[in-house]
């Protein structure tokens, strides 16, 4: 009996990484493999069969869209299993996404569960889940060990899907969407960068303290589900007189108390970005050089 093949389309290796090992936790005799952009892809394709793929919209050299556009035009491609991993889930975005043969979406953040959902519902469908379900199982513990499984904490049960957020339009960092919701009168005072933060478990307003290339330091109130380290996210960072809003893909580096005391309101997070978008890195650092980042955030630690 064959293997099932699936190849992970990102340009973040965090994300890559997550999947690819959520994947053979969950069925260990998968083969998986990665590239870091649609080009990458594209030449694997070429040369390799596969069963399915799990492809970022957003890259450089060639996007999701563009792979999935060429992939539809090869006749050994048209039936293969194509799903869309992406924080873009606006209706225009998701209209081209269908014409252009999309098989399925799957929102960023999402947990293990979601994950595997759409894997194997794209496998029945081509009579492939049942090979798939063939592979000797794992351990449960091997599979509650993985980081993907700290998006929920080890509490996937009580974690409920989040709907695809209205992302950027096509082709664009900035969008002019609505400002993120406005963070409570009792937050810390003296951090004017406002932005939001989505998680696996709901959005969060959050006040932004420090900004640089690599990261950013953010403050959110704490609520009954806590965030968790390694937990994928999405950041939508508020800049600019007319609201502009750059969402920047990322995860929890560091979870900590905002103030000395364990009934702390509010919790201090370290978000480091895996955005390796040229676009993106350049606003950044134009945002931070024109004396914005002095402007609208104060120092952090």
């Amino acid at each position: 009996m064959s293997k099932v093949s699936v190849l992970v389309v990102d340009d973040a290796p965090f994300i890559r990484d997550l999947v690819k090992k959520c994947l053979r936790n969950a069925f260990p005799g998968v083969i998986t493999e990665d590239a870091v952009n649609g080009r990458k892809a594209q030449a694997l394709l070429m040369k390799d069969s596969f069963d399915l793929v799990l492809c970022d919209w957003e890259m450089p050299e060639m996007s999701g869209l563009e792979l999935l556009t060429w992939c539809r035009e090869q006749d050994n491609l048209k039936a293969m299993p194509f799903i869309m991993v992406t924080s873009r889930g606006d209706k225009e975005n998701v209209v081209q996404a269908i014409q252009a043969g999309v098989s399925d979406f799957i929102g960023k953040p999402f947990t293990n569960e979601q994950l595997l959902t759409k894997v194997k519902k794209a496998l029945a469908k081509i009579g492939k889940l049942d090979t798939l379900m063939a592979s000797p199982s794992r351990a449960s513990s091997a599979f509650a060990n993985d980081s993907l499984s700290a998006l929920t904490g080890g509490k996937a049960d009580v974690v409920n899907a989040t709907p695809a957020p209205a992302p950027a339009p096509r082709g664009g960092l900035l969008n002019n969407a609505p400002r993120p919701s406005a963070t409570p009168a009792a937050a810390p005072t003296g951090n004017r960068g406002q932005g939001q933060l989505r998680l696996s478990s709901g959005n969060q307003p959050c006040v932004i303290k420090n900004l640089s290339l690599k990261e950013a330091l953010l403050v959110v109130r704490r609520g009954e589900v806590l965030p968790q380290v390694l937990e994928n996210a999405v950041l939508d960072l508020e800049q600019g007189d007319n609201a502009e809003v750059a969402r920047l893909n990322g995860y929890l580096h560091a979870v900590v108390a905002h103030e000395p005391k364990p009934d702390s309101d509010w919790l201090q997070l370290t978000f480091r970005f895996v955005d390796q978008d040229a676009q993106k890195l350049d606003y950044i650092s134009r945002l931070i050089a024109r004396g914005t980042a002095q402007k609208h955030f104060v120092p952090g630690a």
